[in-house]
């Protein structure tokens, strides 16, 4: 794993975050996550930095990121962008029917398996099998064959979890969405994440000027890595005092 440190921000950025392994541990199940404490008023004084070009990208909805960023309510793109709330405040989504045989083998799964977790996700859905490492193959598969030839759903693969999601919805295109908003334009996108998900706003972020961040191990086109969400937690602390005192930059 490349050690190279992102370098502490500029004023003309815009920072785009995940949330699951980048800002909060990964837990055992989604709803154990817990929001560490620094996260919220490190955001808040990002956000203000930065002329609120600050975005959350993650699978969870917009709805599960209110709750774990209480009280803020940051522009964000939520399930991979099925959802996204722009910085004015309003909410875009597609509410695609999710194929009935596809619920159907999700169902099947979790109640052959009692290891493994569903969660259902506006127009999309997720099969956790972080407690059955071994079933991960088996939900592929699963749910790849009920599918079928259906090219208007895709499955995204992730930590321990496999999910189903329409086809060309992805975190890349809400990043797009996100820097055609007169809040992003014209500023640096940078993009902060750890899974498979992340990458698509990665390179959109590379492809515009800017950088990716990947958190933990893996293979990524992001530029820059950091060990985990600690090495996140220093390094977004750092770029939020640098960025209210340039003086004190390193």
């Amino acid at each position: 794993m490349s050690a190279q440190r992102p370098p502490v921000l500029d004023g003309l950025t815009a920072l785009f975050l995940d949330f699951d392994g980048t800002l909060a541990p990964i837990a055992p199940r989604p709803q154990d996550v817990q929001t560490p404490a620094w996260v919220v008023p490190t955001l808040r004084r990002l956000q203000a930095s930065l002329g609120g070009a600050l975005a959350l990208l993650s699978g969870r909805p917009l709805a599960q990121i209110d709750a774990f960023l209480s009280p803020l309510k940051l522009p964000a793109a939520g399930v991979h962008g099925v959802e996204r709330r722009m910085a004015d405040g309003r909410v875009r989504r597609r509410d695609p029917a999710l194929p009935e045989a596809v619920r159907g083998a999700a169902r099947q799964l979790v109640t052959t398996h009692r290891d493994l977790l569903l969660e259902d996700k506006p127009g999309a859905l997720a099969v956790h099998f972080r407690a059955a490492p071994a079933l991960g193959e088996l939900c592929a598969d699963t749910l790849r064959a009920a599918l079928g030839r259906d090219d208007e759903w895709e499955l995204l693969p992730g930590h321990e979890v496999i999910e189903v999601k329409p086809r060309g919805v992805c975190k890349g295109s809400a990043l797009c969405a996100f820097l055609g908003e007169e809040r992003f334009t014209g500023r640096r996108p940078v993009v902060v994440g750890d899974d498979v998900g992340d990458e698509s706003a990665i390179v959109e972020a590379q492809l515009a000027g800017g950088f990716g961040v990947r958190v933990g191990p893996g293979q990524s086109a992001a530029r820059y890595r950091l060990a985990d969400t600690r090495a996140v937690r220093r390094w977004l602390m750092a770029c939020a005092k640098g960025l209210e005192a340039p003086e004190d930059r390193w």
